[in-house]
């Protein structure tokens, strides 16, 4: 459960969120795999210092509202791009006996895709839930800085969110990741329960 965290619900560009549902999407995913006895372990994503909303100090780098961990469930923070580099996660996995890994959180193509290609380079089979995943528009890199959302949204060189998503869906599969929505991952009998 990568980044799912108040940070993002912060900055201006959350009303352009690819999925709005993805607390409910990554629930149901964590349903399953309690219900399954699988280990859940959430990841949040920290810059100290910085005075972003990912700094600690802001008060924002907290899971959202309606995802809580149990009290056996690791939470992890980490700095880098993907959870791997600046934690111990993969030592947590491997003590586990966990080999199977599925990929969830924000951002799809950002923090989600470079766990996941870092966990099948680390030998780790990944899932990659692609409908538990959320992301914004990109604006060109030629585009001037600072512009509010609807100048971004507006400028036909920014790259939507369907676009992105297909992207990430055409490098992971069959490369680094099976791509796969909630309900191909959650069985219809748990879904109902």
């Amino acid at each position: 459960m990568v980044d799912l965290q108040q940070s993002f619900l912060r900055r201006p560009n959350w009303p352009a969120v690819s999925n709005p549902q993805i607390v409910e999407q990554v629930d149901r995913l964590v349903t399953a795999a309690r219900a399954a006895g699988d280990l859940v372990v959430w990841v949040l994503h920290t810059e100290p210092g910085t005075g972003t909303v990912f700094d600690p100090a802001q008060g924002h780098v907290r899971l959202m509202d309606g995802l809580t961990p149990l009290d056996a469930e690791p939470v992890i923070t980490k700095t880098s791009i993907n959870a791997f580099t600046t934690t111990n996660l993969q030592q947590l996995l491997t003590t586990h006996g966990i080999r199977q890994l599925t990929v969830c959180g924000i951002q799809t193509e950002q923090c989600c895709e470079t766990t996941t290609r870092v966990a099948a380079d680390l030998g780790f089979e990944v899932i990659f839930a692609i409908d538990a995943t959320a992301t914004f528009p990109i604006a060109h890199r030629d585009a001037p800085s600072g512009r509010a959302l609807p100048e971004i949204l507006a400028d036909p060189s920014t790259l939507s969110t369907a676009d992105i998503i297909t992207r990430t869906e055409y490098a992971l599969a069959g490369r680094f990741a099976t791509i796969r929505t909630v309900d191909e991952i959650v069985p219809a009998t748990v879904a109902a329960g």
